[in-house]
């Protein structure tokens, strides 16, 4: 029976305001935690036994990510059920500012390297390519995990991000965050993909964060027919752009109450991150 959950994936500090797809400045993240001390808070109102926390980002401005890699240090550093990950960027005009992400390695609390293709740049870009191999080296180097987002089409897309986890999927601890990331992501991840990479060795995990209704049931029966998986899902909020009450509850629903969600809630975290 599982007995409690541990957040493998969910976000600190506030954004700016930024005026997206042409429309007016907004500030999408309202539950943003801006603070050490109300990021500590949210886990107790919620139960949230343990957590990896990330830097929050999402707009195009460099610094408004890389800046908040000394908050997540922090919130690991100030509470032992809290680690986190650094964000870094695979973009070459950002190599300086990856200079001092990754001169932060080896701070204590410290799990994981945070990077997405949103802000540019993609996986098979020759001008991104000095900046993804040094990421995912200095993971492998120093027992990290590298945190990638996926979402439908462009360059975050499973076709895309594919490429990443079979160039450095043997050697580094790639972590697919959403699941694939929408309806095609869902189809090509659980429908072989994420399966077929196990059985050949490599070291992919993934998120069930902003999963569509169906995935997580679908998930679960395809474990149970490949036989293999059990031990590459982890349950994520994704906070605050996932939220936790919606997120627990649909693993839930589908993993049932027993040694499989016991696996997703606590014991997958635990292996990958350690206890």
């Amino acid at each position: 029976m599982t007995t409690g959950h541990l957040d493998a994936h969910r976000h600190i500090g506030r954004l700016p305001e930024f005026a997206f797809y042409g429309g007016p400045p907004i500030q999408a993240d309202v539950t943003a935690k801006a603070t050490v001390a109300e990021f500590i808070a949210t886990l107790d109102e919620e139960g949230t036994e343990r957590a990896l926390v990330l830097p929050n980002y999402g707009v195009p401005i460099p610094d408004a990510a890389f800046d908040l890699n000394p908050l997540a240090i922090e919130a690991a550093q100030k509470d032992d059920r809290v680690s986190c990950g650094l964000w870094v960027s695979p973009k070459a005009s950002d190599a300086e500012r990856n200079d001092g992400a990754l001169a932060l390695a080896t701070e204590h609390g410290v799990k994981a390297l945070k990077t997405s293709f949103l802000l540019g740049g993609s996986p098979t870009d020759p001008d991104c390519a000095e900046q993804i191999d040094r990421i995912f080296t200095t993971a492998a180097a120093h027992d990290l995990v590298v945190h990638v987002h996926t979402s439908p089409g462009a360059a975050s897309d499973v076709d895309q991000i594919g490429h990443l986890v079979e160039k450095y999927g043997d050697d580094t601890k790639i972590h697919l965050v959403h699941l694939g990331g929408g309806m095609s992501g869902h189809m090509k991840l659980i429908g072989g993909r994420l399966f077929d990479w196990i059985e050949a060795g490599k070291q992919v995990y993934t998120d069930t964060s902003w999963t569509i209704g169906f995935a997580p049931l679908w998930l679960v029966s395809e474990i149970e027919k490949r036989g293999v998986g059990h031990d590459r899902i982890l349950f994520a909020t994704d906070a605050p752009w996932g939220d936790f009450a919606g997120e627990h509850a649909r693993l839930a629903a589908a993993a049932g109450d027993g040694e499989l969600a016991d696996h997703f809630f606590r014991r997958n975290f635990e292996a990958l991150y350690g206890t």
